[in-house]
């Protein structure tokens, strides 16, 4: 059974955990090893968990996946949705992302962006009720889908 919470600072470390394992995989689709989310200190997580929104999944006492959100008046940016490799195609992705919607109910739309060649993130994020609103090329081999959910 999975649970969604709050994060607390003492969840840093297995954020990052969860994080970097997530990531490999879009690492190595973009041929990039230094993607942002797989060079991001501990230190970085934790002010995030202390000043903005930031949720956990929990699989007994495990961390599965995590997402935050950053509320700018009335939209939310939604940052670093990660599902543990071996949790990912279990929902639990999606259960964050509705968690976020409901924690940050007073937002009248979510925006959030990912990489032009991550299906699977385009997919959960269209059933979940995001549109593309623009594309933004990065470099060669990398361009930023920019999507939004409005309410």
């Amino acid at each position: 059974m999975t649970r969604i919470e709050w994060a607390e600072p003492e969840d840093t470390g297995e954020i990052l955990t969860v994080q970097r394992a997530a990531y490999v995989s879009e690492a190595q689709l973009y041929g990039d090893p230094f993607i942002p989310p797989l060079v991001e200190s501990a230190e970085q997580i934790r002010k995030v968990i202390e000043t903005g929104v930031a949720l956990v999944a929990r699989e007994g006492e495990r961390i599965v996946g995590a997402v935050r959100g950053q509320v700018s008046g009335t939209t939310c940016r939604v940052g670093r949705l990660v599902v543990a490799p071996d949790a990912q195609g279990r929902g639990v992705g999606g259960a964050l992302l509705t968690a976020l919607h409901h924690e940050v109910a007073a937002a009248v739309a979510f925006d959030l962006f990912t990489g032009h060649l991550s299906e699977g993130n385009l997919r959960l994020y269209r059933r979940h009720g995001y549109r593309e609103i623009r594309r933004e090329r990065m470099s060669d081999h990398l361009t930023l889908v920019h999507m939004r959910r409005e309410l």
